[in-house]
């Protein structure tokens, strides 16, 4: 095992001998063991804190070993601590219909008392080893899950991100009360732009837009999205209309120093922002994402040709 990384082990047992030899074990493999004598304390404790292994006898007062195992497969994913349990089964029953019980059960292994001390040390590092893949696997099911939320050509999250978190915010605005804004930030002459600059200006364009974006808002609070081609939305929670319209007064004053130099030319490009928000309230039901984003759109459309910061307030 890694000595960097203990991984735990509950053993259930209402046999205080039999817990004994085999905490004594594995504590000299190196994992942190803790026991139960019965299976009712054992879903207990595994429902306190993350187990990566539990080797549980199928005979227990209160709640049998076959019991546990169900408990515990059906609290898969459930808890704050899930990744997956290895579940090995002690039992004196050797019958075939008793193995196939247990493994419907949720039994990874099933062992015959007396248990062979090298034969479950052997079992133990086969389940270590399917941990650490399960391990590997959800590591990369994550990535590709927050890849899929990212916008490749900026680097910040993408509108599925949003189109996700959006409404989570309007929830949680209306059932505390608390003001919510968005910003919906677009160009100026943008499509006459690409035309004459070309598709590299614009991309570069639009990778010095989010960085400033990024640069701009509050870490863990605020959050930016490329909302769709040539559009970027910043959702900011706990900000009113105002201090949303301050945000982008100060996001203006940067992304208007921006230059995009191309060889031997540098272009600017004018930024419009459009700002909605409104303070939740309870007894008003959650305003749609679509709804929104027309607000949103339309306060963009105030922007155009004059002051660059549209603002609409919602009642």
């Amino acid at each position: 095992m890694n000595s960097a990384i203990i991984h735990s082990v509950l053993v259930a047992d209402d046999n205080a001998l039999i817990r004994n030899i085999v905490t004594d074990m594995l504590k000299a493999m190196g994992f942190d063991v803790s026991e139960a004598e019965d299976g009712e304390q054992a879903l207990q404790l595994y429902r306190s804190r993350r187990f990566h292994i539990v080797i549980t006898d199928w005979v227990m007062p209160k709640m049998t070993g076959l019991e546990l195992c169900q408990a515990i497969r059906a609290d898969d994913g459930k808890l704050a601590h899930a990744g997956y349990t290895y579940i090995i089964m002690l039992t004196s029953q050797d019958s075939k219909n008793d193995t196939i019980v247990a493994l419907d059960a949720g039994a990874d292994e099933y062992l015959v008392k007396p248990v062979h001390k090298p034969e479950l040390q052997a079992r133990v590092r086969t389940a270590m080893r399917i941990i650490k893949l399960e391990a590997i696997r959800e590591d990369h099911f994550e990535q590709v899950h927050r890849a899929s939320l990212m916008d490749v050509l900026t680097g910040v999250h993408n509108r599925k991100f949003m189109e996700e978190r959006l409404p989570l915010e309007i929830k949680r605005t209306n059932r505390y009360q608390r003001p919510l804004s968005v910003m919906l930030i677009g160009f100026s002459q943008i499509d006459k732009f690409r035309k004459e600059k070309g598709v590299f200006a614009t991309e570069q364009l639009l990778q010095a837009t989010a960085g400033v974006l990024r640069d701009s808002i509050r870490q863990e609070v605020d959050w930016v999205a490329r909302w769709n081609e040539y559009q970027f939305l910043v959702l900011l929670p706990e900000t009113d209309v105002g201090d949303a319209c301050t945000v982008a007064k100060r996001i203006k004053l940067r992304v208007n120093q921006l230059v995009i130099a191309i060889k031997d030319e540098s272009f600017k490009v004018i930024a419009l922002y459009g700002v909605v928000g409104f303070t939740g309230n309870q007894g008003k039901g959650d305003i749609s994402l679509s709804k929104l984003m027309e607000f949103a759109q339309q306060a963009l459309e105030k922007a155009e040709g004059g002051p660059q910061i549209g603002a609409i307030k919602l009642g």
